[in-house]
């Protein structure tokens, strides 16, 4: 953990979310394959805290938006990756990527579909719609690890719920395979 990198990266994607109101945009839009919502920087490093995400080595954000949770993960992990198929969230996750220099952290533009989930150990997804629409099928074939799961909505419905919490009233719970 670094709360000093912590602590610019919240201050740089808030200064990111002001610069998109004041232009008359919220910080959330949809994308061609679902809807983007930024997460809440504090509860993430509070919630990756609580989970020890630090004992993962190769963390990947299912849908990482604009890249802010993959580069809060790579203050834990030995690795950190986001997948995101909108070009304008990618291209800023990679832009703060660079300017932090944060070389453990990468960005894959494309359908989360077409990326291959295992060969992490810890995956991550703040999800838009129900799993079991097509993600879920893919967590079980690909997962090796575990998921966390960010938000009161949309949890897996075959996967084993190892452990639930709040923080700050947001849900964020850890799954795993039952087999």
């Amino acid at each position: 953990m670094n709360d000093k990198l912590f602590t610019q990266i919240k201050k740089d994607y808030d200064s990111f979310y002001r610069n998109l109101l004041i232009k008359g945009r919220l910080p959330m839009w949809s994308t061609s394959e679902g809807f983007w919502n930024a997460a809440i920087a504090d509860e993430i490093y509070d919630a990756f805290k609580k989970l020890k995400l630090n004992q993962f080595k190769n963390f990947l954000d299912i849908g990482s938006g604009d890249g802010k949770i993959v580069l809060i993960a790579s203050l834990f992990c030995k690795s950190a990756e986001g997948v995101e198929i909108d070009s304008f969230l990618h291209s800023k996750a990679v832009q703060m990527q660079k300017k932090f220099g944060i070389i453990n952290a990468s960005f894959h533009n494309r359908d989360l579909f077409e990326h291959d989930f295992s060969k992490y150990d810890v995956l991550f997804s703040n999800p838009d719609a129900p799993l079991e629409r097509g993600l879920e099928s893919k967590l079980i074939k690909e997962m090796k690890g575990r998921l966390i799961i960010y938000g009161h909505h949309f949890h897996p419905r075959h996967l084993k719920k190892e452990e639930s919490f709040l923080i700050n009233g947001t849900q964020v719970s850890l799954y795993s395979k039952t087999i």
